[in-house]
């Protein structure tokens, strides 16, 4: 299913950076109708949650100069690339970067499993 970059939340965001990071192993858990992201490492599964966890997200946010500024309540983060430059909004600071960092490796758009799209 596509769907626009800057709609995309929880485990469907993390998949998202994982598919940017270029992780082929990655997977969900269901509690109920919560889904939380896994991704494998060194043949161990863990959370992977970038849009929540500053600890994981911190580290592409420095990596790729994410910049983050608040606008009332909500979020923008920019990524500057050499030809463009890319703007997202979120919520919270990390899904702003999240978006933003997924939006200029992937673009505007991504097609996503559909099992995310609930």
């Amino acid at each position: 299913m596509k769907i626009k970059t800057s709609e995309l939340t929880g485990a469907a965001l993390d998949w998202a950076v994982a598919k940017c990071e270029g992780d082929a192993s990655f997977g969900l858990t269901c509690e109920g109708t919560k889904r939380t992201a896994l991704l494998c490492i060194e043949n161990i599964w863990r959370k992977f949650s970038p849009s929540q966890n500053w600890q994981q997200a911190g580290l592409i946010i420095e990596r790729d100069r994410i910049e983050l500024a608040s606008y009332g309540d909500r979020w923008q983060a920019v990524a500057h690339l050499e030809s463009e430059s890319i703007y997202e909004r979120g919520e919270t600071p990390l899904i702003a970067a999240m978006r933003c960092y997924v939006a200029s490796k992937l673009g505007d758009e991504i097609e996503i499993p559909n099992e995310l799209a609930a």
